[in-house]
């Protein structure tokens, strides 16, 4: 079915949080950080008689702000990255705070410059992150939970140490009869979302604060905006509006600082980041670097698993390497592995999660070391998976053992593929690698209502930003017996919605469409006891469907929904109006697998690489609205095929940011994503309503790993930093080739 917010959308009548009229609306400008580094000496404000249009200079001391760190809304004694807000003008109106906070001169003493992993860990290196500053709260928020041993490392820069240990890798790694080896860099990338960070809030006489915010998390937004104000929950309003991208980068940002700003002016306030501001101010995914080991045995059973796995968090703690860790450790049947993830912090950007944190860069080293792995033993590379992939009642990273998984069935519908088994051309290769997600989920409750007109109304607490407002209408229409398009879903703010997961971790359809079957259920129950009094008949006896409930054998002997509601709203009705609950509460994940295939040629002259054909497996348990999950799918790939031709934010020597801006952060064109040929499989999961999984991460954890090897499979040459390009196909010497002008190890398929 089309999205019910399709219309809206595409003709310009959704109203975004830039597009909200509020009365007397100001507009906040931020005067940021142009060091990396720096302890705050003074903050120059020219006097607002010379700055037209100017009503306040706010900086953290005039806030209030008391936390210090990257995480407090504006910087009060030091800065930790270039970018970050040290003070907010607000004018009367956007360019008046622009010309303003242009004037405004912030006077940093300058302090040494962590800006790479190897300055953080090296002996006596400056901290980067003041004690105070560390927040261990949001681990969870993109189903980042603690599953892999994970542990402070105590002072320094290294925060957080994960590890998997499990047999003796050591010893298996020596005893191998072949052991392949690599290094994956993974850069940091920017969200890219057509809607830049916006926020507006207002500050009310009795002390309450709204907050209009595209955010991917209701619950978390109002809390940290509680927080911030020093004030109770019950005092703060967030209002959710409708995202123009988030991917991740849209759980928390500006809402704590908008709030306070907006009480200390008196009035509503908005601020909006420039394209510009985005790209320094809003959170990125963090960079990586993997170094693996995998052992095998000569006939292809892998045997050890050995490794080290590093996030660049900026100025962030991180929690990306236990997720990367578990996925690299879990995805294949290895009786020995020593894995150790690491969480470094430096003096760039705080990181934050994006569309699967932790998958694409595990994905990236795991696939690229089975791939090689495969050449050396001249096996067919879907097969050496096959044989080695983990299945249910396998161990899990942490001690726990798979569900029921299809990754057995992705790899099988790969290995069949035309686009995978067809002839190549001249100069083309094909690459296949396969990802996983664990998934996340949370207890959620849904409400289902007849209003006065005898239509359905689903009260929810998710933010929307994937179509699943569409599916939950769906699953309440089929068991209401109306059309979906005549449900009406209802969202109000974070005070009265009923509890939700955040929208992140690919947890939204998997916990809340539980929720919504219940109360739809519940709600049809009202409405048969409603209409069997009438009726004169049993509520068993009654059935419900196209808009009417009737006798089960004489449908004449029927009441239509208006005239259900008319009763109930009439005071007639012994139990009063059609208002049902449901809550419900998902017992485990349900995780994903998925197996991508590309065919690639490469210009060995200009660097120039052109995916001809792009195949996507899913396994995604029960599909909803298979329309929808194709889609998604489609942007996980171009995102995908993003980090692996062009996208990576590059930083100097000094914590700055060099390419800020689009004209030279490459995202990747129409030319440059191809035609995407979608499969579903449907292997039912053990918890999700009709054995449904997520979708949303796995599309964009394989694209990384799956160029990388056809890029090897096309030239000879394994590129083990992302993005592909020019310079690192020319740095990589590709190996012997034979007489036929295929490489020497090149499996057969």
């Amino acid at each position: 079915m089309r999205r019910i917010e399709g219309r809206a959308k595409v003709t310009g009548q959704l109203a975004f949080a830039e597009d909200l009229p509020l009365m007397g609306l100001a507009h906040g400008q931020l005067v940021l950080s142009h060091l990396a580094s720096g302890r705050i000496r003074s903050i120059d404000v020219p006097p607002l008689s010379r700055m037209p249009g100017v009503i306040a200079v706010l900086t953290a001391k005039d806030l209030a702000c008391g936390s210090e760190g990257p995480d407090a809304p504006l910087a009060g004694e030091r800065v930790c990255y270039v970018g970050q807000p040290v003070a907010v003008v607000v004018a009367e109106t956007q360019a008046d705070a622009a010309d303003a906070a242009a004037s405004v001169r912030v006077e940093c003493g300058p302090l040494p410059v962590v800006a790479s992993v190897d300055e953080a860990l090296r002996a006596g290196a400056p901290r980067v992150l003041p004690e105070a500053a560390i927040d261990r709260d949001d681990r969870t928020l993109h189903g980042a939970v603690d599953r892999v041993a994970a542990s402070s490392a105590g002072a320094g820069n290294l925060l957080t140490s994960a590890e998997v240990r499990r047999g003796d890798a050591g010893a298996a790694i020596a005893a191998a009869a072949v052991v392949v080896r690599g290094r994956y860099q993974v850069p940091s990338v920017h969200h890219a979302p057509i809607e830049t960070h916006v926020v507006a809030a207002r500050a009310d006489p009795d002390g309450s604060v709204t907050v209009w915010s595209p955010t991917q998390a209701l619950s978390v937004a109002r809390r940290r905006v509680a927080q911030a104000l020093r004030t109770d929950l019950a005092q703060v309003r967030v209002i959710p509006m409708p995202v123009g991208g988030g991917f991740g980068g849209k759980i928390l940002l500006l809402e704590p600082l908008a709030a306070l700003v907006a009480r200390a002016v008196g009035r509503p306030v908005r601020i909006l980041l420039t394209r510009a501001e985005e790209f320094l101010v809003a959170h990125p995914a963090p960079s990586a670097e993997i170094a693996l080991e995998l052992g095998a045995t000569a006939d292809g059973d892998l045997v050890a698993l050995r490794g080290e796995v590093t996030f660049d968090n900026g100025a962030a703690e991180g929690w990306h390497a236990g997720v990367a860790c578990e996925l690299i450790a879990s995805t294949y049947r290895v009786p020995n592995v020593d894995l150790v993830g690491r969480e470094v912090a430096t003096n760039k950007v705080p990181s934050t999660s994006y569309r699967a944190p932790g998958a694409p860069q595990a994905s990236f080293a795991l696939e690229s070391c089975m791939d090689e792995l495969a050449r050396r033993l001249a096996l067919d590379p879907l097969r050496l998976r096959l044989r080695n992939a983990s299945r249910a009642g396998d161990p899990i990273a942490g001690g726990s053992t798979w569900p029921r998984i299809g990754l057995v069935e992705c790899l099988e519908a790969a290995a069949r593929h035309p686009a995978y088994v067809g002839p190549t051309e001249p100069g083309e290769g094909v690459g296949v690698a396969a990802a996983g997600w664990m998934g996340w989920y949370s207890a959620a409750s849904a409400v289902c209502l007849l209003d006065r007109r005898g239509t359905f109304v689903v009260h929810l607490g998710s933010v929307d930003i994937t179509g699943t407002d569409t599916v939950f209408a769906a699953i309440a229409a089929e068991r209401l017996g109306v059309s979906a398009e005549s449900i009406s879903v209802q969202k109000t703010d974070s005070a009265t919605a009923p509890p939700s997961p955040v929208s992140a971790g690919s947890a939204i359809t998997y916990s809340v469409a539980p929720a919504v079957l219940r109360a739809a259920e519940e709600a049809r129950r009202q409405v048969l006891e409603i209409a069997a009094e009438r009726l004169e008949a049993a509520p068993d006896d009654l059935d419900l469907r196209d808009g009417r409930a009737f006798v089960r054998g004489s449908p004449s002997r029927g009441m239509t929904l208006a005239e259900v509601a008319h009763v109930a709203y009439g005071g007639t009705a012994p139990s009063g109006p059609v208002h049902a609950v449901g809550r419900a509460a998902v017992r485990a994940a349900a995780p994903m697998f998925c197996v991508h295939i590309a065919r690639v040629r490469v210009d060995e002259e200009s660097g120039r690489i052109v995916v001809t054909r792009y195949v996507a497996i899913h396994d995604v348990g029960h599909a909803f609205n298979r329309p929808e999950i194709v889609a998604q799918i489609h942007g996980g790939v171009a995102q995908g095929l993003g980090r692996a031709l062009g996208e990576e934010l590059v930083y100097d020597t000094s914590g700055g940011l060099r390419n800020g801006s689009f004209a030279d952060y490459v995202l990747p064109t129409v030319d440059m994503v191809p035609d995407v040929d979608v499969e579903l499989l449907e292997i039912p999961s053990e918890h999700g309503l009709m054995g449904a999984r997520g979708v949303g991460e796995p599309p964009a954890a394989p694209g990384l790993a799956t160029i990388g090897n056809a890029i090897r499979d096309a030239t000879g040459r394994r590129l083990s930093a992302a993005p592909f390009g020019l310079e690192s196909l020319a740095a990589t010497v590709a190996p012997a080739r034979t007489s036929a002008g295929a490489p020497a190890t090149s499996p057969s398929r």
